[in-house]
């Protein structure tokens, strides 16, 4: 990894951010495509524990991922490079698309392509669930999997409010990380 890896970060999110199209869970794979595969400055693990931190915290979550992302690898000025490298192709597009939002709103291939976007945009998040239940799996514990099943089915069945079930996953997760921590203190004094 460079020294100071600030231009990197900040290029790398400014590039992400501005060819990413569907929001934040589409950033997270490509993300950690960029960060964990290609300059491996994350571990698989730790991106997916980012990605969970991002998702709970309040705002959206590729702003939140890139901090996060951008503070694990350089502080907080790298925390701050990521997040602007993320914010400004946004509101540049934002900005020159409201200039000419009467043209667009009605135009026929516009709303076309929006369409063709959304099933994109809708494979690439399934690819993002698939990836990270796979870990998940692949870790052959067996909590992790009835959280899973028991947020989805909360949500999906059930009606449960989203902020609930983050709550008590969050809680779920604490309550494990703590007992998992005394667990491998007892075997490292034994």
């Amino acid at each position: 990894m460079e020294k100071r890896p600030y231009r990197a970060l900040f290029l790398s999110t400014f590039q992400l951010s501005a060819f990413t199209f569907g929001g934040g869970y589409v950033i997270v794979p490509l993300m950690r495509k960029k960060f964990v595969d290609q300059l491996h400055w994350l571990e698989e693990q730790e991106m997916l524990d980012l990605t969970a931190i991002a998702q709970s915290a309040p705002g959206p979550i590729a702003v939140n991922a890139s901090i996060l992302v951008g503070y694990h690898v350089a502080g907080v000025l790298g925390a701050l490079l990521t997040m602007l490298g993320t914010v400004m192709p946004p509101l540049i597009i934002i900005s020159v698309i409201s200039l000419f939002y009467a043209a667009f709103r009605d135009n026929y291939f516009v709303n076309l392509a929006m369409i063709g976007m959304q099933a994109g945009v809708a494979a690439i998040i399934c690819d993002v669930v698939i990836s990270m239940a796979l870990n998940i799996w692949k870790q052959h514990r067996l909590l992790p999997v009835l959280v899973l099943a028991g947020a989805f089915a909360a949500t999906q069945f059930l009606d449960v409010n989203m902020i609930l079930v983050i709550l008590v996953c969050g809680c779920i997760g604490a309550a494990d990380t703590c007992r998992r921590g005394r667990q491998l203190r007892k075997e490292g004094k034994a």
